[in-house]
């Protein structure tokens, strides 16, 4: 390769690289997979000629829609023996972000919600692929069908069923919260378990509340399965960080407020939780403790 083309393909990388993070994130809704994906995208346009690549950027994207599509496919065989329930790769800015490069960030919009990635987990790959490239990232049926290898008949299809199950899993009201009153709802929530009281904890959980807890294995202690009704997830909630002397923070997590759970003594991370809301009360809790999905948060923390 020549040291004009090297430099070429890298200067199209450092302009593009965010982008198509954006699209592997949002595909997967797992942020090592996702940069794994990047990676091997760009080690493919390193292999190129000059003059073999019009349009990089689309290029990438046709490279990692097809590299993400092969990880979802094999994922869903991994995933019937994963113990416990299964939760997007949550993901946080750093207090500096400024410190950070922005090719090594996601975007963090209403498109990558904990809500809206768990609703995207229900999906067919190829559902999945049509609903995040055509209604998120706004390309075309043709450009989509050329990407997925499919009719531009069949990806307009594909994405309505997956805009039809997004809108049936989902009520409005939980992706169109005020940003203000969700975090004013989560620092209540936050002092309210912090200090054991559970007539706080009624005026800030749902009657209904759900709460899942991904560990992968990885904190046996925590419930295997959805745990749902005040009278459940509230003293379970309390019960875990009394006796596992933990703490919580706010912090923003994939965008929207949230909270990390860290050891009292040390600091150390142990979940990151994202929350639903519907009419001022938490619906839903998604508590990623799998340290294996905790590693960009940690990044994120060291860097603060």
């Amino acid at each position: 390769m020549s040291e004009s083309h090297e430099a070429e393909l890298e200067a199209a990388w450092r302009e593009h690289r965010r982008y198509v993070l954006d699209v592997a994130y949002r595909l997967l809704g797992s942020w090592t997979d996702a940069e794994d994906v990047v990676q091997e995208a760009y080690a493919r346009l390193l292999r190129t000629e000059p003059g073999e690549i019009d349009d990089v950027r689309g290029w990438l994207v046709v490279v990692v829609t097809r590299l993400c599509l092969d990880q979802l496919r094999s994922a869903r065989v991994r995933r019937e023996a994963y113990v416990g329930p299964w939760l997007p790769e949550p993901v946080v800015e750093p207090v500096d972000a400024a410190a950070v490069d922005p090719a090594d960030r996601v975007t963090l919009d209403d498109s990558v919600r904990m809500a809206l990635l768990v609703v995207l987990e229900r999906l067919t790959p190829a559902e999945r692929a049509a609903f995040v490239l055509h209604d998120v990232f706004g390309f075309s049926f043709d450009q989509v069908a050329s990407m997925v290898g499919r009719t531009p008949a069949a990806v307009r299809q594909l994405a309505s069923r997956a805009r039809k199950h997004v809108a049936e899993q989902t009520e409005p009201a939980r992706f169109h919260v005020d940003v203000g009153d969700l975090r004013r709802i989560v620092d209540r929530f936050i002092a309210a378990a912090t200090e054991g009281d559970l007539d706080a904890l009624k005026d800030v959980l749902d009657p209904n509340v759900a709460g899942w807890t991904d560990t992968g294995g990885g904190l046996p202690a925590a419930p295997r399965k959805l745990i749902t009704g005040f009278g459940n997830v509230a003293p379970l909630l309390i019960r875990f960080l009394q006796d596992f002397e933990v703490t919580m923070r706010p912090m923003d997590v994939n965008g929207e407020p949230g909270a990390i759970v860290v050891r009292i003594d040390g600091g150390e991370l142990i979940a990151v939780l994202a929350f639903e809301t519907v009419h001022g009360r938490i619906t839903r809790i998604h508590s990623v403790a799998n340290p294996a999905k905790l590693a960009q948060v940690r990044a994120a923390l060291a860097q603060s």
